[in-house]
């Protein structure tokens, strides 16, 4: 269930808080009255829905699934979102009258929205009515929690968690994960004596219990224990029965009754448990554990007897199997193409000999096959059903295309969704709205780790967590925590390791879909067999066909994200007059030339994204749009930002720049924007990129304290004294970009101190006498290095060399020497390594033992370097070489004479700047998708 009260009750906090009063009380006198009445009604109605929240709260693990609490249910929601309509009013009020700065303009103001300020009064009133007669029709129709007689579907879906063995019921269907299979029976046969533990980990569906039940009744494995036992937890589990249930497994019936098992409490369970085990070898089998509370309680009652006993867990989250013996998690994945298909196969052509695709399905059966992701559970569940169905392509057909509603519905196969289901039900309530939101962006889609972030903050789905940490790195925590319980996976990885997109599995995102349909948290348009947006949607992902959508006038909905980038932008202004109440607006890739007028407006607005389209001009009329925290203008054509933006006191995140040349070899490659006006006021700015340095900003720069991420161009020498100044008082400055003014301006940075936590250096710029700063020998913390045009006298790698947590270096035009040289144990972490530009440079000389994890290795014409360095021999690691505008001579020696220095590489890829076709391939595409994922042109 989407986990609409939690959402609703953090607006009502937030907007109630002292500082939205002392706003209200401030502007608008006259309705003073009104705000004291509006406060006091609205706090009452704030414990209403706190009770309400807590009542649900104990539903969720008991009676999901029944269809009278789920009627109810729909009328709660119904309630909420009436609530946050009355918030999100409050707030569009209140900035309304902020905004207003004439004193007769803002009276008459006043004057006229008086009538608003009274409806939201009988507003409260009805949402007042309305949850006393949801109370009533609670008692009315007996909802309570944990009612005898009434069946759980959890429950349900717990057993026919167990069932997904049943379908696989010979060793010879057993397919895929086969590493992993073999190491699970080599420990439970090895001769180790100490009681270990070994942990299945993987989502729903992809066969833990399967396996783990294989090797429970494979008989080689079980005559080598003295006994065992399996249970199965639930989230609600009793201790004493779960005891129960392993001991009237491990001892017979006559000694179970004798024991008086039956009357034991806990405590007398596991003193019996104790003593039967202590001399005896035993394999136990704790399948499905949601909790690591629940290993602490079995922990204690397994006993360690030092005669080779197994326990082996299956689980969904990564810190329950963590409480494996190290090195004993085995981590299950979706199976490869040819796996899935071969599995399928098996059950959907069973009763055909071969067990072979017919011609004339094999589309079909190759498109569910690719709908189910690898996930075991749904190939088997929908080739069995299959089987029982005729080889015609109507009838697979139809399947196919109704296969989501097949998913959601249907008896047959409506229980995969129960099951995946389980791991939604399981989220707690900050959780849950995140998880859903992931399942929105399109299909396969590899959801970016900033993008979401941003989106999760702006949504007002993340929570404060003290003021030591950012809401942006609270919702990276979230979705860690969603990756640690496998309902998302990493796609990607940048070269410092950290999870760069994520992905959701097709199911889970059509089960997530069917929730977020159900409870009105979002529609995604144009998919999924959604084909009309009702009135009150609050979030609209727009994915293709936009031409055919319609919004009613009295929209409902607070975001609006467009994929669809062949829509006319007259759509677009037009729509976007219906979104007065919006806190989300992304249009990055429309084919618009200017902001919709309606934008400024849009007083609500949080996070808006303008990103990739043809727009040059941003209007003064921006200033209005106090509560925006993220403006997005990268790739626009935007170069001079309005003063009126320095009144935008939340903003967070300022992007905006273009980038003239994706490889990165012009020297003014990014076009700055310039930022008009005085920047104090931006205390809450964390992310500025990029902007055109001028003396009075760089003075002001020193007021942004909370600064992250810092983009600077048209840097001159008479600035930087005040702009180290300005930096020192960014204690938490990790990303940090500096471009001179041309590429004849002299940096003089000798006398600079180092910025101890920059995680991210970008330099491009002439040096002060060729040498590098001192300064460079402090920076510890730095994984990331890109100096450009800076041409040194000096040999500079050995300044770098000390730089432990160094992953990336890039250096263009850096060196005017004729040698470079990497010496043993240099680099350790080093995985990237571009170096081009160098006129002069003829030899590179590589150490044994140097930049021993290096992976991708990048040259760009280096003019004078005729031979391959010998010493890439040494580097085993390598993995891919990127060679641009080489000398001819390198590339004939490198394809002969050298070719024995790189054949270890798997991928050498040479090109020509000249040749438009490789750029677009090497360079472009995978740089659009390393900024923002899967090339919004490809969903078109």
């Amino acid at each position: 269930m989407a986990d609409t009260l939690y959402l609703v009750l953090r607006k009502v906090a937030l907007f109630l808080g002292e500082a939205a009063l002392e706003e209200l009380g401030t502007e608008l006198v006259e309705v003073a009255s009104v705000r004291t009445d509006f406060e006091y009604r609205m706090k009452r109605t704030e414990s209403e829905l706190v009770i309400l929240q807590a009542f649900i709260g104990q539903f969720n693990t008991h009676n999901v699934g029944d269809k009278t609490f789920e009627a109810w249910l729909g009328q709660v929601t119904n309630v909420a979102h009436q609530v946050e309509d009355i918030i999100d009013e409050y707030s569009f009020l209140t900035s309304q009258a902020a905004v207003i700065n004439n004193f007769f303009k803002r009276k008459f103001h006043q004057a006229k929205s008086f009538a608003a300020w009274q409806s939201l009064s009988n507003q409260i009133d009805e949402v007042e009515t309305r949850i006393q007669r949801i109370s009533t029709m609670k008692d009315r129709y007996a909802i309570s929690i944990g009612e005898p007689g009434k069946s759980s579907t959890l429950q349900n879906a717990r057993q026919l968690s167990l069932s997904d063995s049943a379908y696989l019921s010979d060793d010879a269907e057993l397919v895929g994960n086969a590493s992993e299979i073999e190491r699970l029976k080599q420990w439970l046969l090895s001769e180790q004596q100490d009681r270990s533990i070994m942990s299945i980990l993987g989502m729903g569906g992809l066969g833990k219990t399967t396996i783990a039940s294989r090797f429970y009744k494979n008989q080689q494995i079980s005559r080598v224990f003295d006994c065992y036992a399996w249970v199965t937890l639930s989230q609600n589990y009793q201790v004493e029965g779960l005891m129960r249930q392993i001991m009237k497994q491990l001892i017979d019936q006559r000694s179970h009754m004798a024991s008086g098992i039956e009357a034991m409490n806990h405590v007398g369970l596991i003193e019996e448990l104790q003593s039967y085990l202590r001399d005896k070898k035993y394999l136990i089998v704790l399948d499905d554990v949601w909790d690591t509370n629940d290993w602490l309680f079995f922990n204690s009652a397994l006993v360690r007897n030092n005669r080779g006993s197994r326990v082996l867990l299956t689980t969904r989250k990564k810190d329950v199997a963590s409480v494996a013996n190290d090195g004993f998690v085995v981590e299950l994945k979706i199976l490869p193409y040819t796996e899935a298909w071969h599995l399928f196969c098996q059950k959907a052509f069973r009763r055909l000999d071969d067990k072979i695709c017919p011609v004339n399905l094999r589309p079909w059966a190759e498109k569910i096959v690719k709908k189910c992701q690898g996930l075991p559970l749904a190939l088997v569940a929908i080739g069995s059903l299959l089987s029982y169905r005729e080889l015609e392509e109507q009838e697979w057909s139809s399947l196919h295309n109704q296969l989501s509603w097949q998913l959601a519905n249907s008896p047959e196969l409506s229980w995969i969704m129960s099951i995946l289901n389980l791991s939604l039900n399981d989220l707690p309530g900050y959780l849950k709205n995140c998880f859903l939101y992931c399942s929105l962006f399109p299909e396969d889609y590899k959801i970016r780790r900033r993008w979401i972030c941003r989106l999760w903050v702006t949504e007002g789905l993340v929570e404060e967590r003290g003021a030591g940490t950012t809401m942006e790195e609270v919702a990276e925590c979230y979705l860690n925590e969603l990756t640690r319980r496998s309902l998302l996976e990493v796609a990607e990885r940048n070269v410092h390791g950290r999870a760069r997109s994520f992905q959701m599995h097709d199911l889970v995102r059509d089960a997530c879909l069917t929730v977020a349909n159900r409870e009105k948290f979002a529609v995604v348009y144009g998919a999924s067999g959604i084909n009309k947006v009702t009135s009150d949607a609050r979030r609209l992902f727009v994915q293709k066909d936009a031409r055919s959508l319609k919004v009613a006038a009295a929209s409902q909905i607070r975001s609006f994200i467009l994929f669809d980038t062949q829509v006319a932008s007259s759509w677009i202004h037009e729509i976007s007059s219906n979104f007065r109440l919006i806190r989300v607006l992304c249009l990055r890739f429309a084919n618009i030339h200017q902001v919709p007028g309606v934008v400024s407006d849009l007083l609500n607005l949080h996070y808006l994204d303008l990103a990739h389209t043809k727009v040059k001009h941003i209007p003064a009329s921006f200033g209005k749009l106090r509560n925006l925290q993220v403006l997005d203008l990268r790739f626009s054509y935007v170069e001079q930002l309005p003063w009126e933006i320095t009144l935008l006191t939340k903003l967070r995140h300022l992007y905006v720049y273009m980038l003239h040349d994706v490889e990165e070899r012009i020297f003014d490659c990014f076009s700055a924007a310039k930022l008009l006006g005085n920047i104090c006021c931006l205390k809450n700015l964390q992310t500025l990129q990029c902007v055109s340095a001028n003396k009075d900003m760089i003075t002001q720069l020193g007021n942004l304290t909370l600064m992250r991420s810092l983009a600077i161009m048209k840097m001159r020498q008479n600035y930087i004294v005040e702009l180290w100044g300005s930096l020192a008082k960014m204690p938490s400055l990790s990303r940090l970009v500096i471009f001179a003014n041309s590429k004849d301006e002299v940096l003089n940075l000798v006398m600079l101190k180092s910025l101890p936590n920059l995680k991210f250096f970008w330099l491009r710029g002439r040096l002060y006498d060729g040498v590098l700063p001192q300064m460079f020998a402090s920076f510890e913390k730095l994984a990331t290095l890109k100096l450009d045009c800076c041409f040194l006298k000096k040999d500079p790698i050995s300044s770098f060399a000390h730089m432990l947590n160094l992953v990336d270096l890039k250096l263009y035009k850096t060196y005017d020497g004729e040698q470079l040289k990497f010496r043993a144990g240099w680099f350790p972490k080093l995985s990237s390594l571009e170096l081009g530009g160098m006129e002069h440079l003829n030899l590179i000389e590589i150490e044994e033992c140097t930049m021993k994890v290096l992976h991708t290795l990048e040259m760009v014409g280096l003019m004078d370097l005729n031979a391959v360095p010998r010493g890439i021999m040494h580097i085993k690691t390598l993995q891919k070489m990127l060679l641009t505008d080489m000398p001819k001579e390198f590339i004939d020696r490198l394809q002969g004479a050298d070719s024995y220095i790189v054949q270890h590489i798997p991928n050498i890829q040479s090109f020509e700047s000249s040749n438009s076709e490789a750029v677009n391939k090497l360079v472009l595409l995978p740089h659009l998708a390393k900024k923002y994922g899967t090339g919004w042109w490809e969903l078109s």
